[in-house]
């Protein structure tokens, strides 16, 4: 039998076929009749299939009594957890509760669905998620700009003539934050209608090998480049008058010259170590493009200024005249969108961390400040977490601080398939079904998506008798806690009934600009085309109060003056950087024998000359510190890296004591986290800056003696 679903391991929305026999996937395949992906599938998807049959999967809660697991039923679960996070926030406050949700939350439409209510109930400000360590300038800009953080715009690949790409590597990531399945075919039809594919990149990465071109740039500098840009269209004239005072205050474009003047091309020159000849033709290549767009990603949203640089690149997107056109940047028309209800004000710094006074986005708190907020006495300190489907040792900041925090707690329960560097700090793991045995409707990425479809996934297989999924696990947890609330203040326990998984989604269907239902959209298991990204009525679709972009809002303003005072490296500096496997997805997947077998996946990258200069030599142990921590890591020399980077893969580490995935342990790697200082961040917003962290690289050999 074969059954038909999106593989929702990362955002690249890829339809796949599985042959089911006995209850068993016994092969995966692309969907060659996805109208998205259109048969295009990454070595990930094969994984679906690994993590299904994982001896060390977790399908039954566990709990830990004294030091040691054992499993227990469903219902004593619900009941502990329920009367232990009571007891907490009745103790102590509403907010010594702490929340974390992993990467992962926004894969699975269970956990998006189920944990709402969940965590709602909760009333916790100490919520944390992995967007302050990855996209929280990209939604930032959005809030601001366009009046809504999931206005994200997305580049038209389909259509584009000149696509420049910094800090991104998408052939490996399918994209992240514009969801897009075979880059290379994309990258191949722009270069076959005689257009151009640029990257700006400290690495020369699998992207840049299919590119048109590549041209290295020092770490954390790309926001010298982009003012540039900015600067030298306004000084030359070649703002797009026409496209641009419709959707523009034009007197900000005024403010934004002023603003930009200072950054000229030779500033730019000495700070990222491009040649002026190579910018000024980089910035008349694009403008003299027909259609053009930059996308700019992890390696500018993790630096010290990714929210300014993630800002920047809209600008230049919207004065290019690239802004809600064919070829250029687009908004999307999925099938539930998320940008909605016009809100007075923006969901920004409404209240801050109790130790360093970091700023909330959305209702969450940046990560960076988690492990001090648990360690720090006094008023306010969290006591108790819940972490779901993240492991925040390996993805986070300082992970021996974090390790640390953790092993503090009062009480710590994960929703996780796992016991991983995270988890085996908790005193109970409540595990989902996960991964084939799921139903799927990809809500966020539809939205993030370059061409229109919808498509939901019924289960491509049973899950084992007796697990849950985890919308049914939030529900139950759910309705614990209220009946233990009731208990407590000696009133009757009325269960309220909720909607099931396919009722919500239903409900936000109808809600949305296409109306499928659910029962619809089963008769079409490969998914439905929507069409291409068109543009839209702004006055409609922007979510701010005025109907139009606002170019230059304060906060970017007042983030110049810090971008004036910053100081730089010393060029003999070495900057870190981190780097993702095609065959993996942060710290997952590392329990799967295909997907780690072959070479070493995480070594240390150096380019020859700063390996000469420092005595090491290629595959021999070296020394990688930073201000907070150190690891020790095989050297891999190769002119792949540009003079003064180095750049190790982050979410390993898997050689902490205490976890159960055997093939993770065996393949341990180092962990990039222990090195990403917690202090390193981008002030304005306050993500992370887990890029451009200045490291020592010491030859142990020769340091030991």
């Amino acid at each position: 039998m074969k059954k038909y679903r999106i593989c929702n391991i990362c955002e690249a929305m890829c339809g796949i076929e599985v042959e089911v026999e006995n209850n068993q996937a016994v092969a995966i395949r692309p969907d060659k009749l996805d109208p998205f992906s259109q048969g295009h599938i990454c070595p990930k998807a094969y994984a679906l299939k690994d993590v299904h049959e994982d001896p060390d999967r977790l399908k039954y809660p566990i709990r830990k009594v004294n030091g040691e697991w054992k499993q227990i039923s469903w219902e004593e679960a619900f009941q502990y957890t329920a009367e232990r996070l009571l007891d907490i926030q009745e103790s102590y406050g509403k907010d010594a509760l702490g929340i974390y949700q992993g990467n992962p939350s926004v894969h699975n439409i269970g956990t998006i669905l189920g944990a709402l209510p969940f965590f709602k109930t909760l009333q916790t400000k100490n919520r944390y998620s992995a967007t302050s360590l990855d996209q929280l300038p990209h939604h930032l800009a959005a809030e601001y700009m366009f009046g809504s953080m999931h206005m994200i715009p997305i580049p038209d690949l389909n259509r584009t003539q000149f696509w420049l790409i910094l800090g991104g590597n998408p052939v490996v990531s399918n994209g992240s934050m514009m969801t897009a399945p075979d880059i290379v075919g994309q990258m191949r039809g722009i270069q076959e209608r005689d257009g151009k594919v640029v990257v700006i990149d400290p690495r020369f990465t699998r992207t840049a090998r299919k590119a048109s071109q590549h041209l290295f740039i020092r770490p954390g500098t790309d926001i010298w480049l982009l003012l540039a840009m900015i600067n030298y269209i306004i000084d030359k004239d070649r703002v797009d008058l026409e496209t641009t005072s419709s959707v523009v205050d034009m007197a900000q474009i005024q403010e934004i010259a002023k603003a930009v003047a200072p950054y000229t091309i030779a500033k730019a020159v000495a700070q990222t170590g491009i040649t002026a000849e190579s910018l000024i033709q980089l910035f008349e290549d694009f403008l003299a493009a027909d259609s053009a767009v930059i996308y700019g990603r992890l390696g500018v949203s993790i630096t010290s200024f990714g929210a300014l640089s993630q800002w920047a690149i809209n600008v230049i997107n919207i004065l290019t005249g690239n802004f809600n056109k064919e070829g250029g940047v687009l908004f999307s028309n999925p099938g539930i969108p998320l940008a909605v209800n016009r809100k007075k004000k923006k969901r920004f710094a409404r209240w801050h961390s109790r130790v360093r006074q970091l700023p909330e986005f959305a209702g969450e708190l940046p990560v960076a400040a988690l492990a001090e907020e648990i360690l720090e006495p006094g008023e306010g300190q969290i006591k108790a977490m819940i972490t779901s489907c993240g492991n925040i040792v390996l993805a986070g900041t300082n992970g021996k601080q974090m390790d640390e925090a953790l092993s503090s707690l009062d009480f710590m329960v994960s929703f996780d398939i796992y016991l991983n560097e995270t988890t085996r700090h908790a005193d109970i793991i409540l595990p989902p079904a996960t991964g084939l045995e799921t139903a799927h409707f990809s809500m966020f990425f539809q939205n993030y998506a370059i061409r229109n479809t919808i498509k939901f996934s019924e289960p491509s297989v049973e899950k084992a008798e007796g697990a849950l999924f985890d919308y049914e696990i939030f529900d139950q947890l759910l309705t614990a806690l209220e009946k233990e609330k009731a208990k407590r203040a000696g009133v009757p326990f009325e269960p309220k009934q909720r909607p099931n998984l396919e009722q919500t989604l239903d409900f936000m269907l109808s809600q949305g600009p296409h109306a499928y239902t659910i029962a619809e959209l089963k008769k079409h298991p490969h998914g439905i085309d929507l069409g291409p990204l068109m543009p839209q009525a702004l006055a409609q679709k922007l979510q701010n109060q005025e109907p139009l972009i606002d170019l230059f809002p304060e906060l970017y303003q007042k983030d110049f003056q810090r971008l004036a005072q910053a100081s730089v490296p010393a060029l003999d500096q070495l900057l870190l950087i981190s780097r993702r496997s095609l065959r993996s997805m942060n710290s997952w997947l590392h329990n799967s024998e295909r997907m780690v077998k072959g070479p070493v996946i995480c070594t240390a990258q150096i380019h020859p000359i700063d390996a000469q200069k420092r005595h090491v030599e290629d595959g021999q142990k070296v020394t990688v510190k930073s201000r907070i921590g150190e690891i020790e890591i095989q050297a891999e020399i190769t002119e792949e890296v540009g003079l003064g980077t180095i750049c190790i893969p982050h979410g390993w580490g898997h050689n902490r004591s205490g976890t159960a995935q055997r093939v993770a342990a065996q393949n341990a790697g180092a962990s990039y986290a222990d090195l990403a200082d917690q202090e390193a961040l981008d002030d304005l917003c306050g993500n992370a800056a887990l890029s451009a962290l200045p490291v020592e690289v010491l030859n142990s050999s020769i340091d030991a003696e």
